[in-house]
Order: C-alpha cells, then structure tokens, then sequence
C-alpha cells in the first residue's frame, strides 16, 4: 500500500531549498566548471583543462603561483593563531561565569558579545584609531613610536586582537548553555571525593561539553580559512604582502581593477574549499576518536 505524497512539509523546507539550491549549489558547481576554464566574466569561458591547477601548484615561474602559495601561507598563520585563541578563551571565560560566586554573569555575557554584533567595517576604524601611529593611545600613553599596521609582528597582532575580540561572544555563550546543561550531582559527586577544581573541569565540563567543542572548532576553523575583511580593511595585505591573506588574492584576481582572471580566482577558491574540508573532516574524526 502505497502513502500519500504529504504536500505540507514540502511546503516548509521548499523555500529553503529553492533559496539553497539558487546561492548556493548551483553558484558552487559553477565555480568548480569556472576552475577549468579560462573567463574574464565577460566572455564565454574557454576549457583550458587542469593548467589553472597546475599553474597554482607546479608553475613558479608564474605570479600567481606566489600569490596561490603566499596566500595560503598567510591564512595558515592566522588559523593557527587565532583558532586556538577562540576556543580557549570563550571557554575559559565561560566556565568562571558558571562560577556559583561571579554576579552579574548575564551583564558581562552582554558586554562580551556586543562587538560580535559590530561590523569588520566599524571595528576596523576603532581599532585603527586606537592604534593610530600619531593619535593612538598605546604610542602616546608609552611615548612609543610604533607604526602598528605597516610593521611585523605588530600587524598580524592587529588582525589577531580584532578577530578575537569580535569573535569570543559567540563561542562563550554556546559554552555557557552547554555547562549550564551538565547535572550538578557529577560536581557534587566529585567534590565529596575530594577533585579538586581542575580534575572537574577536565574529567567532568570537557567530557560533558565535547560535541559544542567539535561543532565550534569545526566552524571557527572554517570561518579562519575565509578571512578576508579584518587584513584588508586593518592592514591592506602589508606590510610587503605579509598579511596577504588567499581570500584577498580571490577578490582581486575575479573583482579587482582591470581585466578580470576569474578562471584562476576559481582556481584557487576550489583549492582553499578542499583545504577547508579536508581540515575540517580530520577535526571532526579525532576530536570523535578521541571523545570515545
């Protein structure tokens, strides 16, 4: 006996997949054919094969080679950097508001999460003028003479800070709910066999908290690997292309001025994608393992 088609949930996840299927899989599979191709946008494409590929990973006689390998280079940096900085202190600072002693907790989850909510745009001019090389309050509270965003490390140290600071409130407040979820009698149970503060939070919060630590780093991973606006709008890529990061590289080869490489652009969009899921996938397994 055969069901009946039932129209009504078709008719709620319709609109989602329409949307899903009109900006995101079809623009994917586009850009995947646009990989093989040689396209300035305005003409036809032209099927070249594997050479955007192979320019990208072989050619170093080529610009693009350098920007491919440079770019990549820097998003490492900045992935390796500010992950781990991202999960740990969201974490850290979610389990002190837990505390039983801390008041106020609500206030300062509010306060930690307001420059999530702030735009790359605006956090960028504060933070420029706060390290302003004439009128920033670092080189005039010091009598410091620093160029902050054309010298390193002091440039990567912009792009860490303003990632950072408008990237803890979320992850707090995912860790905040799921300590909230853990039953009081583990705790209980361990201080009546005398655990002391640091055994509860690695034998009892972690254990309890493992699939929102899968889920953030899995995503703050993946977010890393695409920065673009915090680069651009602190450093501009400098100083010597040292904050240059693969995404900027992106947008000037497809968008940039003159004529457009949209072709390689694709190139090495496929490329990061696959360097992203790859990551991701090896995050997701361990963490998995590791948890079991």
């Amino acid at each position: 006996m055969t069901k009946k088609l039932k129209l009504g949930p078709l008719m709620y996840i319709g609109p989602h997949l329409l949307l899903f299927m009109t900006f995101i899989t079809v623009p994917t599979i586009y850009g995947i054919y646009a990989s093989f191709t040689k396209w300035n946008l305005v003409n036809e494409p032209q099927w070249v094969g594997l050479d955007n590929y192979k320019t990208l990973l072989f050619d170093k006689s080529s610009t693009f080679y350098f920007q491919f390998h440079n770019g990549l280079k820097n998003t490492l940096i900045y992935v390796l950097i500010v992950v781990p900085l991202i999960i740990i202190i969201p974490l850290l600072i979610a389990v002190a508001l837990e505390n039983k002693k801390v008041r106020f907790k609500n206030v300062f989850q509010g306060i930690l999460y307001v420059p999530g909510l702030i735009s790359i745009s605006a956090a960028a001019l504060i933070w420029s003028l706060l390290f302003h090389s004439k009128l920033g309050i670092p080189n005039n509270l010091f009598g410091l003479d620093i160029s902050w965003a054309a010298q390193q490390p002091y440039a990567w140290m912009l792009i860490v800070i303003i990632s950072i600071w408008g990237g803890v409130g979320g992850n707090m407040i995912i860790y905040r709910a799921a300590i909230a979820g853990i039953s009081a009698d583990l705790y209980e149970s361990a201080e009546i066999d005398g655990a002391s503060s640091s055994k509860k939070f690695f034998y009892i919060t972690l254990p309890s908290i493992r699939f929102p630590l899968i889920y953030t780093l899995v995503m703050s991973t993946a977010g890393a690997f695409n920065v673009f606006a915090q680069p651009l709008m602190m450093t501009k890529g400098g100083p010597k292309q040292s904050t240059h990061v693969l995404m900027m590289y992106i947008r000037t080869l497809a968008f940039g001025s003159g004529q457009s490489i949209a072709g390689m652009a694709s190139a090495m969009a496929v490329l990061l994608g696959l360097v992203i899921l790859v990551i991701s996938a090896a995050q997701y397994y361990l963490m998995n393992k590791n948890a079991n």
